[in-house]
């Protein structure tokens, strides 16, 4: 049998130096559509931002590149002045272009006028987390990231960025990071259907670093999303919350970032996420990557 609570789940966890919920929440889906533009319903943002907080997290996900600055923009609204234990993890490496695209951005003065305009739109002078964002729209791209990640390090000696991760990188890229300067969190795809980072989740739990996992229902086949959908239907709950309740699950490193215009939505992500898996669940889900 599988239950659920009403607490946030998962507890918490140690990023860089403050401590945060391991269930966060991600903005980009407060954009308009494709992350572009302004939301539907600015008030129906706002409210979701500031009952993510009153519910106890800790932990927001953004980018300037969502809307461009749209995002940004609503969590300063929302939150200005934030709360001394919100924790705001951002990305630099990338703009928009005019079709939408993601394009990369990631020459040093690029990179500085990125950590500029997300110190402007968020309100503050210091950014707690940033992502050097790496690849493209369709995944990592093995390339030597050294000129980028030293650009954001030498922010960091001025002051202007407490920690630093990457995003969108592959195990080599994580590793060379880490030859320049401490990280502490990674954020790549990975969910049931896509494991391919199963030994770097491992290795950075060992060494106390953050995964923070995004799309948990990205990349999956048709018979995946069938065999998901099947045990979401025996236990009685949304597949979402199936595959946030197993992320959790998978180890104590795992940081969830589930992104959500709607109140209820988010409600509903929280519960979901505190599902408890049977044994027979873990079983089958198992299958889903074979």
């Amino acid at each position: 049998m599988s239950s659920t609570t009403l607490t946030l789940p998962g507890g918490t966890w140690t990023l860089g130096d403050t401590t945060v919920s391991r269930f966060g929440y991600g903005g980009m889906q407060l954009a308009g559509p494709w992350a572009l533009g302004p939301p539907a319903d600015h008030d129906a943002a706002l409210a979701v931002l500031r009952h993510a907080v009153d519910s106890g997290i800790t932990h927001i996900d953004t980018a300037e590149t969502y809307g461009p600055r749209v995002v940004n923009d609503l969590i300063r609204e929302a939150l200005h002045p934030y709360a001394k234990d919100l924790f705001i993890a951002t990305k630099a490496g990338g703009r928009r272009d005019a079709q939408g695209g993601w394009p990369s951005a990631r020459k040093p003065d690029e990179l500085r006028a990125q950590i500029d305009d997300n110190l402007e739109t968020l309100g503050v002078d210091v950014l707690d987390l940033v992502h050097l964002r790496l690849g493209d729209a369709n995944g990592p791209v093995p390339e030597q990231i050294s000129e980028a990640f030293e650009t954001l390090v030498d922010l960091q000696q001025q002051g202007i960025i407490r920690h630093l991760g990457v995003s969108n990188a592959t195990a080599e890229q994580v590793q060379e990071a880490q030859s320049i300067a401490p990280i502490v969190s990674v954020q790549n795809m990975y969910n049931l259907a896509n494991r391919w980072d199963d030994a770097l989740v491992d290795r950075l739990a060992s060494e106390g670093i953050a995964y923070t996992p995004f799309f948990p229902l990205g990349g999956f086949t048709p018979l995946q999303s069938h065999a998901l959908s099947a045990v979401a239907t025996r236990v009685n709950v949304a597949p979402m919350s199936v595959a946030l309740a197993w992320l959790l699950r998978r180890s104590p490193n795992i940081l969830l970032i589930p992104g959500t215009s709607s109140v209820s939505h988010l409600r509903e992500n929280i519960t979901g996420a505190a599902l408890t898996l049977s044994a027979a669940d873990l079983e089958e889900l198992d299958q889903l990557t074979v």
